[in-house]
């Protein structure tokens, strides 16, 4: 008799999570587009800012390396939940990739939570490069323990509200659909979504844009780096990572 018998089954939930999650991330840092959104973007939008800001009159309030830095941390959340979620969602849903991982032991859920963690492995990195490139321009960085974790309860709460609305769009349209609309999407809300800005530089229009998802993070996150909580900006969060989350739900399509 054989010493070794097969003993086929799913393997345990967090392995499955762990290696979802490893593959995501792999695939997401391989790809040229994705990288381009994740860090040369937010990259060029800091440096460019922070040398053309006197020039170009932004009317920013303390130093401005200061003020940008927590902004294009908010814009890297917001370019990898959101832009680069929504796209590749939704060009595996076009090949069919996600109908393939339905008739595996992996669940909805795990796969989802897969891509979760696959964009706060991806979000380390861009806080890691973006964080540095701040600190050679001169920004202080968060002042203290309480603001680190300020800093990343207002990154885990902007990736729930992007990264549910990135998924809504990506199973409710057809993939190139999906590359339009997050593509313009993400554009309207770094120019005009008070993300990279403080919303005191919108002047009246800063009450309304700080209730959009960019707005919200882009406050909290600049009132963690000066050692405050947002109450109010992450309740803002919280609302828009669940009603997109209970919107996905109800209207995502796997093929």
């Amino acid at each position: 008799m054989s010493t070794f018998s097969p003993a086929p089954g799913a393997a345990p939930v967090l392995r499955q999570l762990v290696t979802q999650a490893g593959m995501e991330a792999r695939l997401m840092l391989r790809n040229g587009e994705q990288l381009l959104l994740a860090v040369v973007i937010p990259v060029v939008v800091l440096v460019g800012a922070v040398q053309g800001a006197d020039r170009i009159g932004l009317g920013i309030d303390g130093r401005t390396v200061d003020v940008l830095t927590p902004g294009v941390l908010a814009l890297a959340v917001m370019s990898t939940a959101f832009t680069s979620l929504a796209i590749a969602t939704g060009f595996e849903r076009r090949y069919g990739v996600l109908k393939r991982l339905g008739t595996a032991p992996l669940s909805r859920g795990t796969l989802l939570g897969g891509k979760v963690a696959a964009l706060l492995v991806v979000q380390v990195l861009q806080f890691g490069v973006i964080g540095g490139v701040g600190l050679a321009l001169g920004w202080r960085g968060p002042d203290g323990v309480g603001a680190v974790l300020a800093l990343i309860l207002a990154a885990l709460l902007g990736t729930a509200a992007f990264a549910s609305l990135g998924m809504l769009l990506a199973g409710s349209l057809r993939a190139e659909a999906t590359l339009a609309a997050a593509n313009l999407v993400y554009l309207l809300l770094l120019a005009g979504g008070a993300v990279v800005l403080p919303v005191s530089a919108y002047g009246g229009l800063g009450d309304v844009v700080r209730w959009l998802p960019s707005g919200a993070l882009g406050e909290a996150v600049r009132a963690a780096c000066d050692g405050a909580v947002a109450v109010r900006d992450l309740l803002v969060l919280v609302g828009w990572a669940v009603g997109g989350a209970a919107l996905t739900t109800r209207t995502f399509k796997w093929e």
